[in-house]
């Protein structure tokens, strides 16, 4: 794929081109469509892109990406009915948007529902993405450009609720993961400084040694749990305070509220 290609310039869509940007596509092979004038102006100012109110380039992007709230949704596809050539990958991130509903605006095109998440920006995203069936030639594509900012998994679509509970809210669960943690950390005597770069650093390194390892992670937990030592004293007390439970609460709340989008 040589162009790219965005519907929304919100902060999802800036995330990914900040991912992207150069080192993928270059800045003139981007183009994105923003309705707020004013927003495309920091999108060129910051990146360089080709950005507008127009939607002028949809016969010029080999990948289209739609990255526009679920309420706008109907409508935007609705825009862009009998414009968008068959030659082109249809990829749209919003959330709880099933197939078919876009498939009956573009019934000949090759779409593909996809789940990322903001560590995209970084290069880190975990992506999951399914397919309609005029794109099962293009997989290898789609998983190919999105591996290059992190990971990608092709999955059931019916399973894309559970991914949007899971990873494509999950970086918020870590955030606030990290920002307890620092709290501990400040409250036992550490700056605030010291005590997020510590406490982000570890759970950076937590998850590489699980998917570096292939290791289950209750196998990982007990290799650096001591006997009588300081780490089951603070899992104890994790436990007490249901702090699984509530994390496993969070992904089924989260996946039910996809559904209802």
């Amino acid at each position: 794929m040589n162009t790219v290609g965005f519907i929304g310039g919100g902060a999802l869509a800036e995330s990914i081109i900040r991912g992207i940007c150069g080192k993928i596509f270059a800045p003139e092979k981007i183009f994105v469509s923003e309705i707020r004038q004013s927003r495309c102006a920091e999108l060129v100012e910051r990146y360089r892109v080709n950005a507008s109110t127009e939607k002028n380039f949809l016969n010029a992007v080999d990948l289209l990406i739609v990255a526009v709230k679920p309420k706008d949704a109907e409508k935007t596809f609705a825009a862009l009915q009998n414009k968008i050539p068959a030659s082109t990958i249809l990829t749209y991130t919003v959330a709880g948007l099933k197939l078919s509903a876009v498939e009956k605006f573009f019934p000949q095109n090759k779409i593909a529902r996809i789940m990322p998440n903001v560590a995209v920006s970084v290069g880190e995203s975990m992506t999951a993405y399914t397919l309609n069936r005029n794109a099962l030639h293009d997989g290898e594509t789609i998983k190919n450009f999105w591996s290059t900012l992190g990971r990608a998994v092709e999955v059931e679509e019916k399973l894309m609720d559970a991914v949007t509970g899971l990873s494509g809210s999950g970086p918020a669960y870590a955030f606030l993961m990290i920002d307890a943690l620092s709290d501990g950390g400040v409250a036992a005597g550490l700056s605030r400084a010291q005590a997020i770069e510590l406490a982000a650093q570890t759970l950076l390194g937590a998850a590489k040694m699980v998917l570096q390892s292939g290791e289950h992670p209750d196998v990982l937990r007990d290799k650096v749990t001591s006997p009588a030592g300081t780490t089951i004293e603070g899992i104890r007390i994790l436990e007490r305070g249901g702090f699984r439970s509530a994390l496993i609460e969070a992904v089924l709340a989260a996946t039910e509220k996809s559904k209802t989008l």
